[in-house]
């Protein structure tokens, strides 16, 4: 799975990766986590019909446009790559709202006697990547919710691969970048046809080390979170 992630990438480096006109106003987050506001890329096409991206804000968490109310309704921040083509809150997403969520390493725990120990995981050969994602639009429709807006996303999972297998069985989907374009066109709405790049990355392009348990407060958003932990590693 993933609920917590980093994004510490210069503006200009994001703009430049992810092909965006201009730099999203972003600042560096140590711990970005479930229901707070967080940046995407999304991709229309133009009146040339060029599919051009930009830079979103969304609340993480999904809320489905069918949605009758945004109380009590479940927002989930992930989704199961293997079954979201099919599953009713993610289906017309998957299809027709793609994303991606640009990021540069994530957290996940391990349970180490009666305390679970953060690990943070990044890739060794590229500093900044991108979560496969879906976002859609909800609208309240009558009543109290009349009015209300709210732009919402989730991070697409897969099989965790052998080095993940320690921690979790689930990992985000990590998209090469030669397929961000492919993942983002919104010209194709065949969900067989995206779902091939929704795959595990191999383990030996990944890192990972302990940090500190200052990083299980979602209040605390400091490079303070990334401090490495004196826990004895599992893997070089």
């Amino acid at each position: 799975m993933c609920g917590r992630y980093t994004l510490r990438t210069a503006p200009q480096e994001v703009a430049a990766q992810l092909d965006l006109f201009v730099p999203p106003p972003i600042g560096p987050r140590y711990n970005i986590a479930p229901s707070q506001q967080i940046g995407a890329v999304t991709a229309q096409l133009d009146t040339d019909g060029r599919a051009v991206r930009h830079w979103r804000e969304f609340s993480w968490g999904l809320l489905p446009g069918w949605a009758e109310s945004s109380a009590g309704t479940q927002r989930p921040i992930n989704a199961r790559s293997e079954t979201a083509a099919s599953k009713p809150t993610f289906r017309e997403a998957f299809r027709r709202r793609r994303c991606l969520i640009p990021a540069d390493g994530y957290y996940e725990w391990q349970a180490t006697g009666r305390e679970k120990q953060p690990y943070f995981f990044s890739l060794r050969d590229q500093p900044l990547f991108a979560f496969a994602g879906l976002y859609e639009h909800w609208e309240g429709p009558q009543g109290r919710d009349a009015g209300e807006v709210i732009d919402s996303c989730t991070i697409l999972t897969t099989e965790a691969n052998e080095m993940m297998r320690e921690f979790h069985d689930r990992m985000p989907v990590i998209l090469e970048p030669r397929d961000y374009g492919a993942w983002l066109d919104p010209t194709c709405e065949d969900a067989d046809a995206v779902s091939p790049l929704c795959r595990s990355l191999p383990s030996e392009r990944m890192q990972h080390w302990a940090v500190s348990q200052r990083v299980n407060s979602p209040k605390r958003d400091d490079a303070e979170c990334l401090r490495r932990s004196e826990v004895r590693r599992l893997f070089d």
